[in-house]
């Protein structure tokens, strides 16, 4: 008998349908690999994972992506998990004085560097003509936040969940990834894969998006249901470290493009963010350089 594919999967903790389909051990079912499981807090250790080979599949940002192909990594973004939205935000907190953006001039803002929330927290201060030096950015992991908040080291935070459940109870959200967005500087969490792995495992990767779209569409199809059903949101939950009754509220802020949109977005959008968002943080001095073009770190064809 032949040995069953054995596949080293790094995910994140951003809320989105698929979730369940990795608690209900459905990526097993449809691809009949072993897969092996582990979470991450940020990015960038994800992509170093990655990049030493340790993980096959990862789910990262964007401008995580904008930073390995800077990098010449081999890999390839093949599934958008969610169009980003008000899951990620910048939250100032209670007490801190800051009333409008011009009061964040001389404050502590705290972000994972190099994420997708650092992206969209200096494209707001540019679109908002605040000099990033002229605000104190330091870099703290998701896991980290929270206490920094609690302690008053922080005036605010532009983060994802579980942080930003977390620190809103003690705050005011300030802007959010879908008004950036909205400002020309849209981000995506996404699927990657090294290329190695495409090049020997196309079937995997098919059965792998044809579940996490199904799944996007069984929710687009059932909304109201899901959102007041604890066994799905629990099971979520379980994942990301928000709770079940979070989870309503974090689910409906975000875009989960099912077969169709998939195919555009890889095309098109998320080929534009990578490469808008290299540039700027090019700009930032984030990065050392860009590339002439953007389109091998971005593919449909495993989009079923």
């Amino acid at each position: 008998m032949a040995q069953a594919l054995e596949v080293n999967i790094g995910y994140q903790t951003g809320v989105e349908p698929a979730k369940v389909a990795i608690v209900d051990h459905q990526y097993e079912k449809a691809t009949g690999a072993k897969i092996n499981w582990r979470r991450f807090d940020n990015g960038a250790e994800l992509i170093r994972a990655v990049a030493s080979g340790d993980i096959d599949v990862a789910n990262v940002g964007s401008s995580i992506v904008a930073v390995a192909a800077s990098r010449d990594l081999p890999v390839e973004t093949f599934l958008v998990a969610s169009e980003l939205g008000t899951s990620e935000a910048l939250v100032v907190r209670n007490g801190s004085g800051i009333q409008r953006y011009q009061d964040l001039v001389g404050r502590t803002i705290a972000v994972p560097f190099v994420s997708t929330s650092h992206y969209s927290l200096l494209a707001a201060l540019k679109h908002w003509g605040i000099d990033r030096t002229k605000v104190k950015i330091v870099n703290l992991r998701i896991s980290e936040i929270p206490a920094a908040w609690q302690r008053g080291n922080i005036d605010a935070a532009y983060v994802w969940d579980p942080a930003l459940s977390k620190i809103k109870t003690n705050g005011k959200v300030l802007v959010s990834s879908e008004e950036v967005a909205a400002w020309g500087s849209p981000t995506f969490d996404v699927w990657v894969t090294r290329k190695p792995f495409a090049e020997k495992n196309a079937a995997f990767l098919k059965a792998f998006s044809k579940t996490s779209t199904d799944y996007y569409a069984a929710y687009q199809a059932n909304k109201p249901q899901y959102l007041a059903d604890n066994n799905y949101l629990n099971k979520i939950a379980t994942l990301t470290g928000a709770s079940a009754e979070q989870i309503p509220g974090l689910l409906v802020g975000n875009q989960y493009p099912i077969a169709d949109r998939q195919k555009l977005l890889l095309q098109t959008s998320v080929i534009k963010a990578i490469a808008d968002t290299a540039l700027f943080l090019k700009e930032q001095g984030k990065i050392d350089r860009l590339l002439p073009d953007y389109r091998a770190y971005a593919t449909d064809r495993f989009i079923p």
